[in-house]
């Protein structure tokens, strides 16, 4: 699905990366807002799938953080300083961040690894590019200095792009529900599938209560 992004009536009128943060710092908690080329969007609220894909990532990358690399951690959402990246502020569904933040702090400047479920509002088509939000943002996370790994996960069926930065430059590649997702700087080694369990992809086994 294309969805185009409301457009400003002229380039003088879209925020800057500092206005907008401004705008954020006076909205509700529970509201998500990205920049797209100046223009502010607030998301769709996510869909039970996006959140359980989302949890299952955290609580997987968070177990073989522990034990792996236990100055990390993943968090949902994070706020991010991306440096200069014009007129767009993008939030990540998922980040591995240092481990060491503060009580109530928002924003870190190190991301290590972004991952986005990708819902019908990234589907949204930049308006200087043309190009969809969610290859936009995939661009952006991969000229992050501190970026390691980029995982863009489908909600509507059980597939992953994976990128991974190499000595030889960023290691692109798409995974099926069988295949092994490895994240070795991660300590994270799991099925596709995995990401999905406990949704209509990969449902939880039940028993009948009525037999028991």
């Amino acid at each position: 699905m294309n969805i185009e992004a409301p457009q400003s009536t002229s380039r003088a009128g879209r925020m800057t990366g500092t206005q907008f943060r401004a705008f954020q710092d006076h909205r509700p908690d529970h509201e998500r807002w990205e920049l797209i080329a100046g223009v502010p969007i607030m998301m769709a609220p996510p869909t039970i799938v996006h959140n359980r894909i989302a949890s299952n990532l955290e609580r997987l990358l968070n177990e073989a953080l522990a034990v792996h690399a236990p100055a990390r951690v993943a968090a949902q959402r994070p706020g991010v300083t991306l440096g200069a990246v014009g007129e767009y502020r993008p939030e990540p569904d998922l980040g591995v961040i240092d481990a060491d933040f503060q009580a109530g702090q928002r924003f870190v400047d190190r991301i290590y690894l972004f991952a986005e479920v990708v819902s019908d509002t990234d589907e949204l088509r930049d308006p200087d590019s043309g190009r969809s939000w969610i290859d936009v943002k995939r661009d952006i996370y991969l000229a992050h200095p501190a970026c390691e790994a980029v995982l863009t996960i489908a909600q509507d069926r059980m597939e992953v792009r994976l990128d991974v930065r190499t000595e030889a430059g960023w290691d692109s590649r798409t995974l099926g529900p069988a295949e092994d997702l490895v994240l070795s700087a991660f300590g994270l080694r799991c099925i596709v599938a995995d990401l999905y369990a406990g949704t209509p992809f990969n449902p939880r086994p039940t028993r009948d209560r009525r037999s028991a």
